[in-house]
């Protein structure tokens, strides 16, 4: 039973991964993470798939190998919060949701720019003995 509804969630969350994918402002790689974490538990027919998917599959490898958080969905990523931020100011007068909402937003940006945004960077930081991510 637990392994159906691991299946289940992890289905959803590829369905919303594709969704991200072809949708500007919503993100897909958490939703493939989620996804990829669910699918371990459910299936290893799904994870090992969703690991050799044509579109998912190097950001998905490069994330649970080394980390890596590809510089151009950054920069989208980016992108998508400060324009969401821009229409929030216009729209809702209440300041105190537009600043907590611009903190999260620069917390998450912080977060992502630590990790490496390319194979080399990666590379380079072991080379160097720099840390890759938060924590190592």
């Amino acid at each position: 039973m637990k392994q159906l509804i691991w299946n289940i969630f992890g289905c959803l969350l590829v369905g919303m991964g594709y969704i991200g994918l072809i949708t500007p402002g919503i993100p897909f790689s958490i939703f493939i993470i989620g996804a990829a974490y669910c699918f371990s538990k459910g299936s290893p027919t799904m994870h090992q798939w969703l690991h050799n998917h044509i579109l998912f599959g190097s950001f998905l490898r490069n994330w649970t190998e080394k980390k890596v958080f590809p510089t151009k969905m950054k920069y989208m990523m980016i992108t998508m919060m400060a324009s969401s931020l821009v229409i929030m100011c216009l729209t809702i007068s209440n300041s105190n949701v537009i600043c907590y909402t611009g903190i999260m937003m620069v917390l998450v940006s912080i977060w992502a720019w630590r990790y490496p945004g390319s194979n080399w960077e990666y590379n380079n930081r072991i080379i160097l003995k720099k840390r890759i991510g938060w924590l190592n």
